[in-house]
């Protein structure tokens, strides 16, 4: 038996062959180009849709901002004329000071009088003090709207002065 010899080397390929093969390869990248074409097709149309929507917005906030500017300006415009009503308010607080001095009038301090000799009435007391200091006898009774004294009560031994006595008739 005699042994064959096979030979291992391919088959031989027709130019034919070939073209095809390479036919085919093209056509698949073209084909891929095409996809990826779609592709960046409708991301573009995405974008337009977006950018659109980006120009509305911005128009809308162009005529909001052009509003808050005449409102500024007439809010401003009103700030301008506040200084010429300032005279108004200063001639308010002299008539109140005028007020509170006008009501002090009726007030009278006494100093000297020892504390705790008023004992739980000061009013009643007080009414009887002052015709002794003026030596006057006062008929009716004098009648006081507020009898007392300022301050944090003193005993006589601190050895710091009573505090003063304020009358309101």
């Amino acid at each position: 038996m005699a042994v064959q010899e096979t030979s291992s080397s391919p088959a031989p390929v027709s130019a034919e062959s070939r073209t095809l093969d390479a036919s085919d390869r093209i056509l698949q990248e073209i084909t891929a180009v095409l996809r990826h074409l779609e592709a960046m097709d409708l991301k573009i149309t995405e974008l337009s849709a977006a950018s659109a929507s980006i120009r509305t917005d911005i128009a809308c906030f162009s005529e909001q901002v052009a509003d808050l500017a005449q409102h500024l300006s007439t809010v401003e415009d009103h700030i301008g004329m506040l200084p010429e009503h300032d005279a108004e308010p200063q001639s308010l607080r002299g008539k109140i000071t005028d007020l509170e001095d006008w009501s002090r009038r009726d007030n009278v301090r006494f100093f000297g009088i020892l504390e705790q000799k008023e004992g739980t009435d000061i009013k009643l007391f007080f009414q009887s003090l002052l015709p002794e200091i003026t030596g006057l006898t006062i008929l009716p009774p004098l009648e006081f709207q507020r009898v007392h004294r300022i301050g944090p009560p003193r005993s006589i031994s601190s050895g710091r002065p009573a505090r003063s006595l304020h009358v309101s008739a």
